[in-house]
């Protein structure tokens, strides 16, 4: 397992370096003032200002920069080290009063204290976790009385797929099986960056998996969508619609992202 981490952080600090840079992350106009949040999980956040964030997974740190501007007190965390240093660079450089944290999500509990009234996590996270009940467990523990987990991600379904280029053959089964090892050159943020070089290790998880790992801590799925579009232009073979990107082909056949809200109860 803890050759697994070191595989996985050893290419995140990779791409976290790159992806400052590159196109897709648009670092220039997120400096600007734009911000880097999406319509689909502004929306289950809600009103956030004044309330306390923990952002699991932030990469380098633009969503939970964004989170900062928006008036929020938010922690970012991260297992890279190079990520968490651009994050806290970027964050002294833009006057936000963010915080980040370097830890594996799955011993946060470890390296980090108190409570939070919202943990969010976004797009490309949780196959990256080896235990999603440990990962279920983490969430509950950092929820104040009454706050709520926010999740968007993109759809189980197509981890089937591989890697996601046409959609014509199922590589994998939709249920896990085992850890999953692929060389990766370039990244999803710069195919093209192919001095860039690595090895990933992750794991598919089912809708139900997530749900449970969830209910199993005592949380309350709140709500519950799928859609068959992504924000995110990251398939070969996408075509931009009115809702964003989806399959050419398959336009509104496939899920291609979920989102969950879940809480925890208010104290008696």
């Amino acid at each position: 397992m803890q050759d697994y981490r070191s595989i996985n952080k050893d290419l995140w600090d990779k791409w976290a370096q790159l992806h400052l840079n590159a196109e897709f992350y648009d670092t220039d106009s997120f400096k600007k003032g734009e911000n880097t949040l999406k319509s689909t999980e502004l929306s289950l956040l809600g009103n956030i200002k004044g309330r306390s964030i923990l952002h699991l997974q932030c990469h380098f740190g633009q969503d939970t920069l964004s989170l900062a501007r928006m008036g929020a007190d938010v922690t970012g965390i991260d297992m890279s080290e190079k990520g968490i240093e651009i994050a806290q660079e970027l964050a002294a450089e833009l006057h936000l009063p963010a915080r980040f944290v370097c830890s594996n999500v799955l011993e946060l509990d470890e390296n980090l204290k108190g409570q939070f009234d919202i943990v969010y996590t976004s797009y490309g996270t949780i196959s990256w976790l080896p235990d999603l009940q440990q990962w279920g467990k983490i969430v509950n523990h950092f929820l104040k009385p009454g706050g709520k987990f926010v999740m968007v991600e993109f759809h189980p379904l197509l981890n089937m797929y591989g890697d996601r280029s046409h959609f014509k053959d199922i590589k994998y089964g939709y249920f896990k099986t085992d850890v999953v090892i692929e060389d990766e050159i370039g990244s999803y943020g710069d195919p093209s960056a192919t001095e860039v070089k690595g090895r990933s290790a992750t794991w598919d998880y089912s809708l139900s998996e997530v749900i449970m790992a969830l209910r199993a801590q005592g949380l309350t799925i709140d709500q519950f969508y799928e859609y068959d579009f992504s924000h995110y232009d990251i398939f070969e073979d996408s075509v931009v619609t009115e809702k964003g990107y989806q399959i050419k082909g398959f336009e509104g056949k496939l899920p291609l992202m979920f989102a969950l809200v879940a809480k925890t109860k208010i104290s008696a």
